[in-house]
């Protein structure tokens, strides 16, 4: 059955809905993931050296960021189908295009424009739970529930682009993900109606606009649990950039070997956010977000504690396992809890705080190659400081408690 633009706002999300909305903010990670198995033939193949193949993966980045930017504000105001169905069009269309190029110059131009389309899924995923959510848990049950089925992604992403890049080659790898995105648009179609009514919608100009924005940047716990989030990505991204030369030239590790605990990492970060989704009608979710802020510092200060001191990659790696983990759980709370501040300008909230975000990640990718491809001490590091802001954020900015309807007689707070 094709869902239409009339809203739907009173009817809760079905868990088709909820799987499409997952396939829309999972295609960013598979678009990020799948293709880094193929950096080195598309080196050659293009003639490019490795910083030029990197600025794709930065592009791509700065796509998302800008893209947020754009269309979480239009769909304030315009609703949240019409630019999802657009955005997810022009991922669809860019993704072919990366397929056929021949210089990475119209690469990287590609990347930003389909990192745009996508931002589109992204940030309207959100701001359709929060439209539909009557309160906060559910909010950031919802929100879990996606990123908890969205979360193959990063498990399947680099085994599946390895085995498509050595039987198809690297371009292959660009089709697939434009059908990944095919499939959202057909799915969005289908499962997926207006959420935001007339009635709620803002008819604000671009002054208006830019003041809004501002007034988010005034709303304390709204700002403290966006740089959570931030930070937390900025952490999880500085682990995804290097791991593919940390794990390999530092660790030892083969390519398999590589893909298989990429795999394990990326399934820590699910089983802890279906934990998360699981309790957080008991737990508040500003405790949640609290004991994942410790164990991500706790866990990449262990790290860097064994990558100082050369440990065996036995005791490295369960310290970066837990510190990936952590990040699940984070993100689906924070990220919800942030959105849920400001409920008339969800969509504008989501987009600042996608922006920030992977401007963040953008940010991480050359701080962790800054002493080079062998040298394992930047991403820990910055994993370290990452954390470390990220829990400060909490505790200066967010740590008031949320009022949040739970069963218990009493709510915890942090």
């Amino acid at each position: 059955m094709r869902c239409s633009d009339t809203t739907t706002e009173s009817k809760p999300l079905t868990i088709s809905a909820l799987c499409v909305l997952a396939l829309l903010s999972a295609v960013a990670p598979i678009a990020t993931d799948m293709y880094l198995p193929g950096f080195p033939n598309m080196s050659e193949d293009l003639g490019a050296g490795a910083s030029g193949i990197q600025l794709t993966l930065t592009s791509f980045l700065i796509g998302l960021a800008l893209g947020q930017l754009i269309i979480g504000p239009l769909s304030d105001h315009y609703g949240r189908r019409r630019p999802l169905l657009l955005g997810t069009a022009l991922a669809i269309g860019s993704g072919v295009l990366c397929a056929l190029v021949s210089s990475v110059g119209a690469l990287i131009i590609l990347r930003v424009l389909q990192g745009f389309g996508g931002a589109a899924g992204i940030v309207l995923a959100r701001a359709i739970i929060a439209d539909r959510s009557p309160d906060a848990a559910t909010t950031a049950r919802q929100t879990q529930i996606m990123m908890m089925i969205g979360g193959v992604a990063p498990i399947l992403a680099p085994i599946t682009g390895t085995l498509i890049v050595s039987l198809a080659g690297w371009r292959a790898v660009f089709v697939v993900i434009a059908l990944l995105s095919l499939l959202a648009f057909i799915g969005v179609l289908r499962n997926v109606g207006e959420s935001l009514p007339q009635a709620r919608r803002s008819h604000a100009g671009g002054g208006r606009l830019l003041r809004t924005i501002l007034q988010l940047f005034r709303h304390r716990l709204y700002v403290g649990y966006t740089l959570v989030t931030g930070f937390s990505f900025m952490a999880l991204f500085g682990y995804i950039a290097a791991s593919p030369f940390v794990f390999q030239k530092v660790l030892g590790l083969s390519p398999t070997q590589y893909s298989i605990a990429f795999g394990v990492n990326a399934l820590g970060l699910i089983v802890f956010g279906a934990v998360s989704a699981k309790i957080v009608s008991r737990v508040a979710p500003t405790r949640i977000i609290l004991c994942c802020l410790i164990l991500l510092l706790v866990a990449s200060g262990a790290a860097l504690a064994c990558i100082l001191l050369n440990a065996s990659a036995f005791l490295i790696l369960p310290c970066i396992f837990l510190a990936v983990a952590a990040v699940g759980p984070l993100m689906g709370n924070a990220s919800a809890l942030a959105i849920h501040q400001v409920p008339e300008s969800a969509g504008t909230a989501s987009a600042v705080l996608g922006a920030i975000q992977f401007a963040l990640g953008a940010l991480a990718s050359p701080l962790v190659g800054v002493l080079g491809e062998s040298n394992a001490l930047p991403m820990a590091l910055l994993m370290v400081v990452a954390a470390l802001l990220a829990l400060c954020c909490y505790v200066f900015l967010a740590r008031r408690p949320l009022a949040i309807p739970s069963p218990q007689p009493e709510t915890s707070h942090a």
